[in-house]
């Protein structure tokens, strides 16, 4: 952790927030002591976060105010079972809908969700870029960094197609699923396929696309298919072979008011437990070293 004291730190000390944010140091005490201003406690000593002490500024402005009493509970967006198991665990009572990355930034532009996992890869190869996410507009876009994954081919345990690489997809008898037109691995796949010069219509489709990470890997493993595009947590959960392909960045984009909500605050609180250090410990692909990382504040 950097040095509070240094003069360009991360971390401000209660007297260094409360000249921040032009209040007195007893005001800063009791707003860290009822939770509503963002902090930690480290050696006994209180510390205050500049970037989260920012978000909560703009997250006060009038505009901010009006929509965040008309954004309902809902973590839309792509599955992930990692967010989708501490949104459970973590009692933060947030409805999920994951209908795909597309689907869930659509929602959270019409504040329709309260926020959003993406995982979208652009032409550049970046991740999550606002503008390519077509949340550009969106004047209290918040991104927070949640995980990075590792994508792959996942494959039957046995291989009885001996699938190794992406041009045998484009094999006779080999059956593919994919994922939905909205789904952030669905977009990858198309770029891989594309650098590979691989045409799609090459491909052989199952006749209806998985809705979710263990949707996929079901299908592979009943046999109904021989090969799809997936995360390795997924492949290893269900026993199955992954090849890997693409380390990717999965976000959380949302409402700026929305962060200090309680349903997401509960669920970033889970998300530093040794309960969940520890769940991570057990799903392979994963590195979550950047997660609440601000990576994007409009």
């Amino acid at each position: 952790m950097a040095d509070p004291t240094a003069p360009d730190s991360p971390y401000l000390t209660t007297a260094e927030a409360a000249a921040y944010l032009r209040l007195k140091e007893r005001k800063v005490y009791d707003l860290a002591r009822e939770g509503v201003i963002p902090c930690s406690k480290a050696t006994g000593k209180l510390l205050f976060p500049r970037e989260m002490l920012d978000l909560w500024v703009l997250s006060h402005l009038e505009g901010d105010q009006r929509s965040a009493r008309a954004t309902p509970r809902v973590l839309a967006g792509s599955s992930d079972p990692l967010l989708e198991w501490a949104t459970r665990e973590s009692g933060s009572d947030l409805a999920l809908l994951f209908n795909g990355s597309r689907d869930g930034t659509k929602r959270l532009l019409h504040t329709e969700a309260m926020a959003a996992g993406v995982h979208l890869i652009d032409d550049r190869g970046a991740y999550n870029d606002p503008t390519a996410l077509g949340l550009g507009g969106l004047r209290d876009l918040v991104i927070i960094g949640w995980a990075q994954r590792r994508q792959g081919l996942v494959t039957h345990p046995g291989n009885p197609k001996a699938i190794t690489g992406l041009n045998d997809l484009a094999r006779p008898g080999v059956r593919i699923v994919g994922r939905q037109p909205e789904a952030g691995a669905e977009a990858l796949l198309q770029r891989l396929l594309t650098q590979a010069q691989i045409p799609r219509d090459a491909l052989c489709f199952t006749e209806h696309p998985a809705r979710s990470e263990d949707d996929l890997a079901l299908t592979i493993r009943s046999g109904d298919a021989d090969a799809g595009l997936a995360i390795e947590a997924a492949a290893h959960r269900h026993g199955l072979r992954f090849i890997p392909m693409q380390e990717e960045r999965f976000d959380l984009a949302l409402h700026r008011h929305s962060y200090f909500e309680p349903p997401i605050q509960k669920l970033l609180a889970f998300a530093r437990s040794r309960r969940f250090a520890d769940h991570v410990a057990t799903l392979p692909g994963y590195d979550v070293r950047a997660l609440g990382t601000v990576r994007y504040n409009a």
